[in-house]
């Protein structure tokens, strides 16, 4: 497998980018990673780690997309940035998926309009898959499309079902609809509607709407949303984790000599906690319905996370996820 990955994409980068790819070619000889940005600065990486791989191409790259420039006109401009390299060689065939830490707008502009989106496909969607209590579960759309009609909900579904049989394992995964209550005449306009639609699919393990203090449980597998209200639920539920872990910190740090030894007996529970909230365990989130397999890669990852990425990448190409996608769609819509 040949994996494209934009070295300048991300906080860390270009160090976390180089150190993430060394670590998964050190564990799955199968790939071939090819890495976009300034040559002699990638280079330069790899020379402080001292590896040398032939499974590792350089492709030089003088431009960087950075993140509050405007998307569309980025990609169309900066047709020589580290991104745009990157999504090309999967356009051109070269390549069979890409991985980016970068501005998530740019990306998504240069997924649409480099690789190009499935035919029939109304709309990508952003699918990231996030940990619950009873297992993990998939939010799509988490920000790709704002606005959205019924009817991209409906390919929203069929997309993600295919994706969470394929990566995670589930052969049956639960489908809902993120919405202000259960009842299926609760929402606005635009759940009503695809409610009835989702409803009415025959392929789909369709369970009704899903309220928002219910997602966390993990008990639906794919919750369906437009992606204001599914970016919203994303930050919202990574905001309350990350508070809610440092206020039991901030509880055991002042709590005296009782408080200690409490957190000294539950640090395994703790520690298990942290890993299931930890977004580098996850790699990145898939942009399902382009005619490639394009991970966008959370902006402040580590070595590990993108070491993950690779990792949830090589699962998405394994089982010809894509493929399956393209599949589910001609049959269903």
């Amino acid at each position: 497998m040949k994996i494209a990955i934009d070295g300048m994409g991300g906080d860390n980068a270009p160090k976390a980018v180089v150190d993430g790819v060394i670590q998964a070619i050190m564990e799955y000889k199968d790939i071939k990673v090819y890495i976009t940005g300034p040559k002699e600065l990638i280079e330069e990486e790899f020379r402080k780690q001292e590896f040398i791989s032939n499974c590792i191409t350089i492709i030089d790259a003088k431009e960087v997309i950075e993140p509050n420039e405007h998307p569309v006109m980025a990609i169309r401009k900066k047709k020589d940035s580290s991104i745009c390299k990157a999504l090309k060689l999967v356009k051109d065939g070269e390549c069979d998926a890409v991985i980016s830490g970068g501005s998530t707008g740019a990306f998504l502009a240069g997924c649409t309009l480099i690789v190009g989106r499935i035919k029939g496909v109304e709309r990508p969607a952003l699918a990231p898959i996030m940990p619950g209590k009873n297992g993990s579960f998939m939010i799509i759309d988490a920000g790709a499309n704002v606005d959205c009609k019924p009817n991209y909900l409906t390919q929203f579904a069929h997309m993600g079902k295919i994706y969470y049989q394929g990566v995670i394992g589930n052969e049956k995964p639960s489908v809902g609809l993120v919405n202000i209550g259960a009842e299926e005449e609760k929402g606005n306009e635009l759940t009503k509607a695809a409610f009835k639609l989702l409803k009415e699919e025959q392929n789909l393990n369709f369970v009704g709407n899903v309220e928002p203090r219910d997602v966390s449980a993990g008990d639906v597998n794919v919750l369906v949303c437009d992606g204001f209200t599914g970016n919203t639920l994303l930050k919202m539920y990574e905001g309350v984790a990350s508070t809610l872990l440092g206020m039991m910190k901030d509880e055991i740090l002042t709590g005296g000599i009782r408080g200690k030894l409490g957190a000294l007996l539950l640090k395994p529970v703790f520690k298990s906690l942290k890993v299931k909230f930890d977004y580098k365990e996850y790699g990145g989130a898939p942009f399902l319905g382009v005619d490639g397999i394009c991970i966008k890669a959370h902006g402040s990852s580590d070595a590990k996370a993108f070491k993950n990425a690779i990792r949830q990448t090589k699962a998405f190409y394994d089982n010809d996820v894509l493929a399956k996608i393209k599949e589910e769609l001609q049959n269903n819509l």
